[in-house]
C-alpha cells in the first residue's frame, strides 16, 4: 500500500513538490493543481509524479451534484464530473471521485430522498452518463460514501457496481462513513473485514481517519484523527495489504500540519507493528 497526505501548500515546479513528497516518505498523493492549470503544466506534474515512482491517488470532483433536483444543476454537475474524469485519465490517477450526489439544496446534504429507489436509480443513469461521455483508459470513477446518501453500505455500493454496469466503474472505500449507527461503531472490525470480503476487488482508492461515539443525546458520531478513535488500524491495513500494492491510503479533513504529521505517524506504528510496507 501507499500512504498519502494532503500538503498545505502550492509549489513554483512539479519538482519541488515531489520533492516535499519524498521528504516526507509519502509514495501517494492528492492532485495539487488547481482545476483552471494549463495543461502543459498538468502534464509535466504527472511526468514527475510518474518519474518519481509516486501514485496519483484521486482527483476530486467535489461540490458537482449530477443527481440534483435543478436541472440547471444537475447538468452542471455532471459537466464537472466529466471534466474531472477526463483530468484524472490524462495523468494518470487512480480515480476520479464525487460522491453520488444529493436531492437536497447542496451536493452532500442530507435529504428523506437520499436513500429511496428512485434516487438509486438516478445514480446509476448518472454515472453511466458520466463514464459514457469520456470513456476513460486509465482512471475509474468512483463514489465515497457518505452516512446518509447511496452508497451508505458495502451491500448498496454493491448494489450499485452491479447496477452501473461498467467496467471502469469502481470503489473509493472511507469505512469511517458507514458507520452511521451505533450499531455499526461498535462492530467497526467486522464492517471494516466486510468492506473488503465484498469490495475489495474493485477498491482503487482508501481514506484513512478515525471515528468516536461522544456521550451526548441523541447519537453523535465524530469523525477524528487516525489514533485518536476506536477504528481498528490494524485490521484496516492488514486487510489493505490483501489489494494491489500500489493501493492508496490517504490521510484527510485535518487543519494543520502537525495533526497530518500525527495522523501520518499513526499510519506508520500500526504498520511496522504489523510489519507491512508502506
Amino acid at each position: 500500500m501507499r500512504l498519502g497526505s494532503p500538503l498545505r501548500q502550492t509549489w513554483d515546479s512539479p519538482e519541488g513538490w515531489v520533492a516535499t513528497l519524498r521528504d516526507r516518505g509519502l509514495r501517494a498523493a492528492y492532485w495539487p493543481l488547481p482545476d483552471d492549470a494549463d495543461g502543459d503544466t498538468v502534464d509535466a506534474y504527472a511526468r514527475a509524479a510518474h518519474e518519481a515512482d509516486v501514485v496519483i491517488a484521486e482527483v476530486g470532483a467535489w461540490h458537482a451534484n449530477p443527481i440534483s433536483p435543478d436541472d440547471a444543476t444537475r447538468a452542471a454537475g455532471i459537466e464537472r464530473c466529466r471534466a474531472q474524469l477526463a483530468l484524472a485519465d490524462r495523468i494518470g490517477a487512480r480515480c476520479c471521485v464525487n460522491v453520488a450526489g444529493s436531492r437536497g439544496d447542496t451536493w452532500d446534504a442530507p435529504h428523506p430522498g437520499n436513500l429511496s429507489a428512485d434516487t438509486f436509480a438516478l445514480i446509476v443513469d448518472s454515472v453511466r452518463e458520466i463514464l459514457d461521455a469520456v470513456r476513460p483508459a486509465r482512471a475509474y470513477y468512483t463514489l465515497e460514501p457518505l452516512p446518509y446518501t447511496l452508497p451508505d453500505s458495502p451491500d448498496s455500493y454493491l448494489e450499485l457496481l452491479r447496477a452501473i454496469d461498467r467496467e471502469r466503474f469502481a470503489v473509493h472505500l472511507d469505512p469511517v462513513n458507514f458507520i452511521n449507527t451505533p450499531a455499526k461503531y461498535y462492530a467497526g472490525s467486522a464492517l471494516l473485514r466486510e468492506c473488503f470480503a465484498k469490495l475489495g476487488p474493485h477498491i482503487k482508492s482508501v481514506h484513512a481517519k478515525d471515528i468516536a461515539l461522544e456521550p451526548r443525546l441523541t447519537v453523535h458520531l465524530e469523525e477524528k484523527r487516525p489514533g485518536l478513535g476506536t477504528l481498528d488500524f490494524r485490521v484496516l491495513l492488514t486487510e489493505m495489504e490483501r489489494l494491489d500494492r500500489d493501493t492508496p491510503i490517504l490521510v484527510e479533513h485535518l487543519t494543520t500540519e502537525a495533526e497530518y504529521a500525527a495522523a501520518v505517524a499513526h499510519v506508520r506504528a500500526v504498520a511496522a507493528e504489523l510489519a507491512l510496507p508502506v
